[in-house]
């Protein structure tokens, strides 16, 4: 399989998982919301927020999501045949991202919510393209740009830590996380764009010496901050964005919510 040799925006979308708690045999992103596979509102999302190619990562029955979304141009597939964490699956792309030249956005493959505005608020962020539109500042190239959100009730999620200037510093998991930490309401929600050969340098590095001996991608960002690589956290995702399916009780709630803004 050939690299991807362009400076356009390119994605990954992680679609690995079994998702066991669906209470499913189905792959995770197959699962039907409101009607279609919930894959297929993460893969319109990033094509209306100017995407032009994706590489999804599949894994468990991979060939059922290869077929479902066979029709789709501009989309290669990867597989990840062990389940070693996030950054794992990421390193399946590792050689497709390798000649590419411009931004690439990871994004999960179960958050049908998803936004075009926000994918496209975040690459244009990454290039720095001011909010009001206009030619790109000029300035250090930034290394990794995370998508986050403020959210009221933040248990379980990664929190974002800044400086007393406001950068970002890194992020902690809740289970890591200081009293103080715990406080704060900016999370991570799972979404990035990095330039291409600073995330193939980052996943080079990655290290799976924890208990779970994973990688993990949350990783990555701190290993470029820690080379003094700009990165940046922007809390432009919507409250919606933060709604997750792991359960057939909240896929319920995502699709109430989606019926509210009037998907189809």
């Amino acid at each position: 399989m050939s690299a991807v040799e362009s400076s356009s925006p390119l994605a990954i979308v992680l679609a690995a998982g079994q998702g066991t708690r669906m209470k499913s045999d189905l792959p995770k992103v197959l699962c039907p919301v409101l009607g279609r596979p919930m894959i297929e509102f993460v893969l319109d999302a990033l094509e209306a927020g100017g995407v032009e190619q994706v590489i999804a990562v599949v894994g468990y029955r991979a060939g059922d999501v290869r077929q479902q979304l066979a029709a789709r141009k501009n989309l290669r597939f990867v597989e990840q045949t062990e389940r070693l964490g996030t950054g794992h699956a990421v390193k399946m792309a590792r050689d497709l991202v390798a000649a590419h030249r411009g931004p690439v956005m990871v994004v999960a493959g179960d958050s049908p919510m998803i936004q075009a505005a926000s994918v496209r608020r975040l690459l244009e962020e990454f290039v720095g393209v001011p909010p009001s539109g206009g030619p790109a500042k000029a300035g250090t190239p930034t290394a990794c740009l995370l998508g986050t959100l403020h959210k009221d009730n933040p248990h379980g999620l990664g929190r974002i830590v800044r400086n007393a200037a406001g950068e970002f510093t890194g992020i902690v998991e809740e289970k890591d996380a200081t009293d103080e930490q715990r406080k704060i309401t900016e999370v991570n929600m799972s979404t990035y764009v990095f330039d291409a050969q600073e995330l193939v340098h980052a996943l080079d590095l990655l290290k799976n010496d924890n208990r779970q001996k994973e990688y993990y991608l949350t990783d990555c960002p701190g290993i470029l901050r820690q080379e003094g690589k700009v990165v940046k956290a922007l809390p432009v995702l919507q409250a919606c964005e933060a709604l997750s399916i792991n359960t057939p009780e909240e896929l319920a709630a995502v699709e109430e919510k989606m019926r509210q803004m009037s998907y189809k």
